[in-house]
Order: structure tokens, then C-alpha cells, then sequence
């Protein structure tokens, strides 16, 4: 018995054309959401070390805070 296929039915007034729609560009807003977003892609090594945001953030923030200190220490110091 061969199996029938359900047929297609077009949904569009037939008033309606593609042209209608203007140019399609693939990828038009790519680069706007690249830019708005902040997504990082941990090694996967990396990733093993921190269990979750909290951790990276929290890790991050220290590091920060080390290089703030380390470097107000050599610029009162007045070595160079």
C-alpha cells in the first residue's frame, strides 16, 4: 500500500508576490548581534577549573584586583 502525501497548500493570497518583500540578504543582522552580546568560550580546560559563572566572575575579579595593587606598588615606588 503506498502511503499517501499530505498536499501542500498554499496559505498566501494570491494578491501576494516575493517581490512584494524586498531583497532577502542572509546574515543581515549578524554582525549587530555579534557586537551586542558577550558570550566567552572557555578552553575546555579552563572550563574544568570553574564549575559556573559565580566562579569565573568571582576569579576574574581578583585577578583584577591583584593587578590594580601590583601596579599601584611599582608606580609609588618610583622604580622603573
Amino acid at each position: 500500500m503506498k502511503k499517501v502525501k499530505p498536499e501542500i497548500i498554499d496559505e498566501l493570497r494570491p494578491e501576494y508576490e516575493r517581490s512584494d518583500f524586498g531583497k532577502i540578504v542572509r546574515g543581515k543582522y549578524a554582525n549587530r548581534i555579534k557586537a551586542e552580546t558577550n558570550v566567552v568560550l572557555l578552553e575546555p580546560d579552563i572550563a574544568e577549573a570553574f564549575p559556573n559563572d559565580e566562579a569565573v566572575n568571582k576569579a576574574l575579579r581578583y585577578l583584577l584586583e591583584v593587578a590594580k595593587t601590583s601596579t599601584s606598588l611599582t608606580q609609588s615606588s618610583g622604580l622603573r
